[in-house]
């Protein structure tokens, strides 16, 4: 049986739709050099093709085998890959054997994915001409879509519409009824993407006419081409149409034409469509809060972007995990601190933590200001209540104000708290902390901690332990100066 399927595919083929790929008559003739890569000659390639052929390819010829050779064997060697269509053709032609979707739907694929786009049209034609006869009595090959519409697709990505167009209408030729709307969905978001909204359109409405109901997908592809383009009318017109037709609007249409009002400069629309939203239980997004604070904050309403979120936060429809980073840079950028911490309480006590970053936003800012004891209090918050700790540098940065306001004590404890979070201190926050304790004269602490330093690695020699204890204990012997000085 081997034998005889190879020694087929050396006999001339009979006349078949598509150009046969094995066809020598004995002799066999000079091939075709366009054929065969230049780095061989075609007789050694032929040879060569049709010993890895006789190895791998084995009877019985059925779709199944073909398919499984095509997509473990030759799509594999790298001098002979592009031989599968031929390959396939060729397996056309044999009395015996009879194409299906297993065979149709990879090599649609195959052809897509490496852009043979008119080699991929060649077989789109051929399967419409030759349907899999999969499925029983009228009905057509549930399969048949789903091939065509990867084929639809990759043409639209390549902005061959009349490509994607002729394999659609192919494809509504072989299937049974309507085609799905997911389906009609990727030729209009084609056609929005290439600028093409005429025809996006048009489209749309043979795709009503056709009663193919569009679906909210269908009204957000339109909307979003028309507010990236500056069509906002347009895009206002298909949100009252998908309204009159019983479709119901979802976050991603809500956020689109917000965005798009406040790029129009209808700030307080935009506002009104958030409250609409809240009024049809669609819940708000991370996007959509992310749309109102940097639309308000860019028109120089920041207060305005404050109490919007209090209020949302208040209705409990503000999303839990919003970062509101944004508004908290702007305020501490404009000097106003403190009213970004009232934000960061507020939004935190109904369940809206704050991110790492935007405490460390609000920890710059209060320490511009001067405002130690409200740092210290929002690193303990983190550490207490979120376990969140802070970069090491910025942490660094709290102690040091802590000691220089002679409060070396009080920053320790803080230190001994972020370390039970998962802190890991360096060098310099113990350097910071020594230097803390020796210019308030505590030797006692001072030594503790040296001492933790030394065991942790931070402290290289002998001589530089030995000075940072001198340091310490010179500084006790000035403190105890002075005090006399002043009892005296």
């Amino acid at each position: 049986m081997k034998k005889h399927l190879l020694k087929s595919i050396t006999k001339p083929p009979a006349p078949a739709p598509a150009p046969p790929i094995l066809n020598p008559p004995q002799p066999p003739p000079q091939p075709n050099p366009s054929f065969f890569p230049p780095t061989l000659s075609p007789t050694q390639h032929y040879t060569h093709f049709l010993q890895f052929l006789n190895t791998h390819l084995t009877p019985p010829l059925t779709p199944q085998t073909l398919t499984h050779f095509l997509k473990s064997k030759l799509h594999h060697h790298p001098s002979f890959t592009h031989y599968d269509f031929h390959l396939f053709n060729w397996a056309s032609t044999l009395d015996t054997f009879s194409h299906n979707h297993t065979s149709y739907e990879w090599m649609t694929r195959t052809l897509a994915i490496s852009h043979r786009f008119s080699l991929l049209r060649t077989l789109l034609n051929f399967i419409s001409s030759n349907p899999c006869t999969c499925s029983h009595a009228i009905f057509s090959c549930p399969k048949t879509e789903s091939i065509f519409r990867f084929a639809i697709h990759a043409y639209c990505k390549a902005s061959k519409f009349d490509d994607a167009l002729f394999a659609f209408n192919c494809m509504r030729r072989l299937i049974d009824g309507k085609p799905s709307v997911s389906l009609c969905n990727i030729l209009i978001h084609g056609f929005v993407k290439s600028g093409r909204f005429d025809r996006a359109f048009e489209f749309y409405n043979e795709m009503v006419k056709d009663r193919v109901k569009p679906d909210v997908f269908t009204f957000n592809i339109l909307i979003s081409g028309y507010c990236r383009n500056f069509k906002f009318g347009s895009a206002l017109e298909m949100f009252d149409e998908m309204r009159k037709m019983g479709c119901h609007p979802n976050v991603v249409t809500f956020n689109t034409l917000i965005k798009g009002l406040f790029r129009e400069c209808r700030v307080d629309e935009g506002i009104g469509m958030v409250y609409e939203m809240i009024e049809l239980g669609c819940q708000l997004s991370n996007v959509t809060c992310e749309i109102l604070v940097d639309g308000l904050c860019k028109e120089g309403r920041v207060s305005k972007a404050c109490e919007l979120l209090m209020e949302l936060s208040k209705r409990e429809v503000l999303p839990k995990g919003y970062d509101y980073f944004v508004l908290v840079e702007v305020l501490c950028g404009n000097g106003d601190a403190f009213k970004a911490l009232d934000v960061i309480y507020e939004l935190w006590s109904k369940g809206c933590v704050p991110s790492l970053i935007s405490c460390i936003v609000m920890i710059d800012g209060l320490r511009e200001l001067g405002k130690t004891d409200e740092a210290m209090r929002l690193v303990e918050k983190m550490l207490k209540e979120e376990g969140m700790v802070l970069d090491v540098v910025t942490f660094n940065y709290v102690l040091q104000d802590l000691c220089d306001a002679g409060r070396t004590e009080e920053a320790n404890r803080l230190r001994l708290l972020a370390s039970s979070k998962g802190l890991e201190p360096d060098c310099m926050t113990y350097k910071i902390l020594v230097t803390g304790y020796r210019g308030e004269g505590n030797r006692t602490d001072g030594e503790l901690v040296v001492n933790e330093m030394l065991d942790r690695g931070f402290i290289p020699d002998l001589a530089s332990y030995n000075k940072l204890m001198d340091g310490l204990s010179n500084c006790q012997r000035l403190r105890r100066y002075q005090m006399n000085k002043i009892g005296s």
